[in-house]
């Protein structure tokens, strides 16, 4: 079975568990049940729908596992899904958590899923006073749990930025290096993609009256929202700093190069002094003024000497060397 948890809660406390084989009779209370799901069978879910009257538009996207963060009303429920997100490596793996609303059940059911929610169970349970808000508040915990699951993965991502922004200043970026900036940036891009409907689904939830909602809770869902922009407003900023890091290494390298044209052209400068002269008196001519002078040869020299140390001064000076 794939089924991680299924409880009873009364007055926000654990009052048992239930079977997937019936619906405890909870009209008129405020009793609920919190069943949780890890990549369930079609049949189980099924199962629930009978149980629980889940609409099979609702069931048919959570078989899927492939949807954009939504949320959906069927008659006086609520199907909501989100996208959780990972780091692996410098990769950005998604999963999806669908969940269920009703007046007093919540069905959570992850696909792909890095983080269980038995840590969130122990939290809420925990807390007794805030569970008790019933099954809305329990949405909004679940909520929580997957966008704060994005932080880490945008700080470890702004850290190997950082790092390779350090790299860039002191060394030549090297193609591995390369590709790895080209890699982070097209996971952000892909990043963002997700973050703009789970922005707009947060922003329903917190602003629209929706089934199954207490107007009490609503504020809880704005600190939702409010967690997503901020999450959204890292990941651009993090798109700037990629693009920075390779605007900054292009730049260095192009210095770099520029450097060494100069001295290549400094030192070929003081070298084609030599050669000229040396070509010159390298000709075949026997009618040459200087051919027949004693001292020639030692002047030559000295003039090719001066010239070139002249010429390697004025173009230290200038920083060309």
């Amino acid at each position: 079975m794939s089924v991680v948890a299924a409880t009873l809660y009364r007055n926000g406390r654990p009052a048992g568990n239930v079977s997937l084989d019936e619906a405890p009779d909870l009209a008129g209370t405020e009793d609920f049940v919190w069943v949780g799901l890890v990549e369930p069978s079609e049949e189980e879910l099924r199962l629930l729908q009978a149980h629980y009257g889940l609409h099979p538009l609702a069931v048919e996207d959570a078989l899927k596992a492939h949807q954009l963060p939504k949320v959906d009303i069927y008659g006086d429920q609520l199907f909501v899904i989100a996208r959780t997100a990972h780091l692996e490596g410098d990769r950005i793996l998604y999963g999806e958590t669908a969940i269920f609303v009703g007046d007093n059940h919540i069905i959570s059911v992850r696909h792909g899923s890095a983080r269980a929610h038995t840590e969130l169970r122990a939290q809420l349970e925990a807390s007794p006073t805030l569970l008790a808000h019933g099954v809305d508040y329990v949405l909004h915990a679940i909520l929580d749990f997957i966008v704060d699951g994005y932080f880490p993965i945008v700080e470890t991502i702004e850290e190997n930025v950082l790092h390779m922004e350090g790299r860039a200043i002191d060394n030549f970026l090297d193609r591995d290096e390369t590709t790895r900036l080209f890699t982070l940036r097209r996971e952000i891009i892909r990043f963002r993609r997700i973050l703009g409907p789970m922005s707009e689904m947060a922003g329903r939830l917190a602003h629209i009256d929706l089934p199954c909602m207490d107007p009490d809770v609503r504020p809880y869902f704005k600190d939702v929202l409010d967690h997503v922009r901020r999450v959204e407003s890292m990941v651009e900023n993090l798109r700037d700093v990629l693009t920075s890091v390779f605007e900054v290494s292009h730049l260095l390298e192009s210095q770099r190069q520029g450097a060494i044209t100069r001295q290549l052209a400094s030192w070929a400068a003081i070298l084609a002094v030599p050669t000229a002269i040396a070509g010159i008196y390298g000709m075949n001519f026997e009618n040459m003024p200087e051919l027949k002078t004693h001292d020639g040869y030692f002047v030559v020299l000295g003039v090719i000497a001066l010239i070139c140390t002249l010429l390697y001064i004025r173009f230290k000076r200038v920083g060309w060397l």
